[in-house]
């Protein structure tokens, strides 16, 4: 059996600048995914067929990025029983439209949402290898060994901080 993917939707071309950034996360943390541009509305079978097919294949977590209406990761959510975490682009009305499509998801048809933008494509990379983590030890070991690196790096900037403010 394969190792489980992440399978990341986003509904334009134009959301790939900032996806760009989860693509990095999950790279970095040594999960394998996939990326295809489709839409909820504009190629409602093709997305669904992904979706079908990213599953039986083994995909364990999706990420689906849109802006404006943002009705990507609800439709997928509609399609899938696993993960899907919604990452709202901000196209228009400074993302505020897409996260709010994104995060008003009727009951039982579940969607994680994250920020607006590049730190929620970040975030939705986490959160997929904090999903996927739950079954394999050494992955959230890398998690808390990067928190751990990023607490020290903290610290150190605010030691040279203090340094400096004593000068």
């Amino acid at each position: 059996m394969s190792k489980p993917f992440v399978a990341i939707v986003m509904g334009s071309d134009s959301d790939l600048p900032v996806m760009e950034a989860c693509f990095a996360v999950l790279r970095d943390f040594g999960i394998a995914f996939e990326a295809r541009i489709t839409s909820a509305h504009r190629t409602p079978e093709v997305t669904k067929s992904y979706i079908k097919d990213a599953e039986s294949r083994g995909c364990a977590v999706f990420i689906a990025a849109a802006g404006m209406a943002a009705h990507l990761a609800g439709a997928v959510s509609a399609t899938t029983v696993k993960p899907v975490i919604g990452v709202p682009m901000n196209s228009s009305l400074d993302g505020l439209d897409a996260l709010l499509s994104t995060v008003q998801m009727p009951a039982g048809i579940p969607v994680a949402s994250v920020a607006i933008g590049k730190a929620g494509a970040k975030n939705a990379a986490y959160l997929a290898v904090q999903i996927l983590a739950t079954s394999d030890a050494e992955l959230g070991q890398k998690l808390r060994d990067e928190r751990a690196a990023n607490a020290a790096a903290i610290a150190e900037k605010d030691a040279a901080l203090q340094a400096s403010l004593k000068a």
